[in-house]
């Protein structure tokens, strides 16, 4: 996970962009020489977030960003703009060739402290088909920071973000951001998911990757790969690098 600074236009922006860009792309460089497969890049540093239709200075920065980091590193990248703006996410995508979008709620409805948020199935499938139609979308299900409509089971949620609004794959996370799903949960989604790979969204450390790639096909990390594993702080090499190794054990 590449978590991008606050960019311009967000509350915490320092006006070095330059250095942002930088430090971004040095992220992604020592994620590539770690050996992770592939980067997911998001506008981590913009809390408090817009729910889900950003400014167009956000969209603009983050194009920026994403094209210097493609140009730095030779591995499939995605995006996610936060908190939920899979149209943005699309357009970046489309200007930078990104293999995938993550998109927080593609389907249903979660209270959020953005407050409500409800999918944009349609305008998502609609958008890709007419200018990222091999953009991948990775859909959460039950995503962290945020609360379900009472009464809707994940099974639930699970088959209809994959039957219905056209994810290809779908994202299980835990409460927060550097806590994991538990294992009936993915389970869980593991059985609605009608064969779609099942990812793991938050709270993958090495010590657990073997244990989450049993039930799972690959794993989303950032808070246990930075430095005094602070999301907000730069990737640690070293930490990558222990995490990578711990990985590809889980998946002989």
């Amino acid at each position: 996970m590449v978590h991008l600074g606050p960019l311009p236009g967000a509350p915490g922006f320092d006006d070095d962009f330059d250095n942002l860009i930088e430090d971004a792309v040095t992220d992604a460089e020592r994620l590539e020489a770690a050996g992770f497969d592939g980067l997911m890049i998001e506008n981590f540093g913009d809390a408090p977030f817009f729910a889900d239709d950003v400014p167009k200075v956000t969209i603009a920065a983050m194009t920026r960003v994403v094209s210097d980091i493609a140009a730095a590193v030779g591995v499939p990248f995605g995006v996610n703009v936060l908190r939920n703006d899979a149209l943005g996410a699309l357009a970046v995508a489309a200007a930078t060739d990104a293999a995938f979008i993550r998109v927080n709620v593609l389907s249903g409805q979660m209270a959020t402290d953005q407050g409500p948020i409800v999918g944009r199935a349609a305008e998502v499938a609609r958008m890709r088909r007419s200018i990222a139609p091999d953009t991948l979308v990775l859909a959460d299900v039950f995503v962290k920071h945020a609360t379900p409509p009472p009464g809707l089971s994940l099974e639930q949620a699970v088959a209809d973000a994959a039957g219905r609004a056209g994810a290809d794959a779908i994202v299980i996370s835990g409460p927060a951001t550097g806590k994991a799903p538990s294992l009936p949960s993915i389970r869980k989604a593991r059985s609605a998911a009608g064969g779609l790979p099942i990812v793991i969204g938050s709270g993958a450390t090495a010590a657990s990757a073997t244990r989450l790639l049993d039930v799972a096909d690959s794993l989303i990390v950032g808070t246990s790969v930075k430095e005094r594993k602070l999301a907000t702080n730069p990737v640690s090499e070293r930490s990558a690098a222990t995490f990578v190794k711990a990985a590809r054990k889980g998946k002989r």
